[in-house]
Formats: C-alpha cells, sequence, structure tokens
C-alpha cells in the first residue's frame, strides 16, 4: 500500500492506498482510507507514530502493508519528525516532494523553488484529471489560486488570507464581536451580530474568490476549467459563479500520481532490504 501525506499549516491530511486486483503492478487505484488531523508542530516522534498507527488500526489496517510514503509539507519544521516517523514505524523511508522529484509539470514561476509543494500537486492532479487551462482554488490557511495552461505548465497564480485567518481577526482586533460559525447564512440581512458577522465573512469571501477568478478567466478564456479543494471546497464551491467542480482528495490524488511517475515499484523499505 502507499501512504500519502500533505502536511498543512493547520490541517495534515493523510491517504492510504492500494492496488486493486488486476491493476498493474505498481498502480494504486484504490482510495483505501483517509483523514484529516491537525498540524501540530511541536508533537514528538512517537506522539505522531502512535497517532498514525491508531489511525490504521481503525481501519484494521497493519502498518507492515506500506511499501511506499510520499510526503508535501509546507511546515518545514516538520519534516525532519516526520521522516523518523515513517523510517520507524513504518520501517520505510518517504518521498517528500521538492526540487528534483519529477513531477511531470513545467513550472514557469521566476524561482520553482518558491512554489509551495501542495500547489505544485494540486495542479498536476487537476490537470490529470480535467485538463487545462483550468485554475485550482485550494481553501487552507490561504486560500491559494493555481494555474495550468493547456499544456499542462504551472504558470503561476494567487494567494490570499484564508477565511479563518479573517474570521480571527475580526474577533481579536474587536472588543464585542465573538467567534462565530464560517457558513452560509439564510439571508445576507442579517438581524443579529452573529447572523451580520456570517454574512459578511460568507458573502465578502465568497466576492474575493469569485473576482480572481472573472479576472483570472478572462487571462486564459472562456474554457478555463475550475476546481477546488481544501476544508472549505464544498461551502463555496455551492455558491460560486465559476467553481464547476469539488474535489476535496485532489491533493491526495495529485500526491499519488506523483509518486508513481518517479518510481515503478514502491520506495524500498529496511524490511526488505535484509
Amino acid at each position: 500500500m502507499l501512504l500519502v501525506l500533505d502536511v498543512g499549516n493547520t490541517n495534515t491530511v493523510l491517504g492510504v492506498y492500494e492496488r486493486s486486483p488486476g491493476a498493474p503492478a505498481g498502480k494504486h487505484d484504490r482510495l483505501r482510507a483517509h483523514w484529516r488531523v491537525t498540524t501540530v508542530r511541536n508533537q514528538t516522534v512517537d506522539e505522531y507514530g502512535v497517532l498514525f498507527r491508531n489511525l490504521f488500526a481503525m481501519e484494521h489496517m497493519e502498518a507492515a502493508t506500506v511499501r511506499g510514503i510520499i510526503i508535501s509539507s509546507v511546515v518545514p519544521p516538520l519534516d525532519s519528525t516526520l521522516r523518523q516517523v515513517c523510517e520507524k514505524y513504518f520501517e520505510t523511508t518517504p518521498l517528500f516532494v521538492e526540487p528534483g522529484v519529477k513531477t511531470g509539470m513545467p513550472v514557469r514561476y521566476e524561482n520553482p523553488a518558491e512554489v509551495g509543494a501542495d500547489r505544485i500537486v494540486n495542479g498536476v492532479a487537476a490537470f490529470e484529471k480535467f485538463g487545462g487551462p483550468c485554475v485550482v482554488v485550494d481553501f487552507g490557511t490561504a486560500t491559494t489560486f493555481d494555474v495550468i495552461s493547456a499544456k499542462g505548465e504551472y504558470l503561476g497564480g494567487v494567494i490570499t488570507p484564508g477565511i479563518g485567518i479573517s474570521a480571527e481577526a475580526l474577533f481579536q482586533r474587536t472588543a464585542r464581536l465573538q467567534r462565530v460559525d464560517i457558513r452560509k447564512p439564510a439571508q445576507v440581512i442579517g438581524t443579529t451580530t452573529v447572523g451580520s458577522m456570517q454574512s459578511g465573512l460568507f458573502y465578502g469571501y465568497l466576492g474575493l474568490v469569485d473576482g480572481i477568478l472573472e479576472r483570472l478567466i478572462a487571462e486564459l478564456g472562456t474554457g478555463t476549467k475550475i476546481v477546488a479543494t481544501g476544508g472549505l471546497a464544498g461551502l463555496f464551491g455551492a455558491s460560486s459563479k465559476y467553481i464547476s467542480a469539488v474535489d476535496d482528495l485532489l491533493t491526495l490524488e495529485g500526491l499519488r500520481i506523483v509518486y508513481e511517475r518517479n518510481t515503478q515499484a514502491p520506495v524500498k523499505s529496511r524490511r526488505n532490504s535484509t
């Protein structure tokens, strides 16, 4: 089986892929399980190891069945910890999505090393699934808009503060306003303080998303496909004028694709080397 991890600033998403009967060797075409957990920067190797193995146990899976691991991370301080987790608890050396890893996607950024691994992985999966040109809107701690050309090139994009950051700033900077759930209100005009805040957050952020997408489509052409992913993709995808598809597991699929482009056989583990 193949373990894929997308390590974000707020959440870490894990997925386990396996090979269906009859699938080619080295092909992991079935998502067996997936989880979303909080990213904790100060957790130890053993704490992460226990967490991951408990998740496996909940799905009646054994860590020993994992033969390959790939990680995209935007939290560099955790990279060393996760590498040790993989080696200690899965006895497998992980593949990190970083410069030098084959993605099959040319990067047209002025400095390709600046592009977050998750953004490239999202682009790979979106182009594989939807073709190009396309835009991936990833609703994470930051909301990113990643642009893929008709030729499958990563052109660049837009980065904005995530709605969670906006909501937290509103709470922290105002003495009488409270934290509220981020959701679509029943009407735009709020008749309570909570309702007014929810309306401002939701419709204000929806306007930001659609405003940026309108300008990106104007540059790329009317045939541009828009796909949303991330924790709040479903909430905004249902109301956006331009988002045509929502795929919560897009990043996991991109990791699977990148892994298979880098190795036809699973990453060799220590348990098989003796």
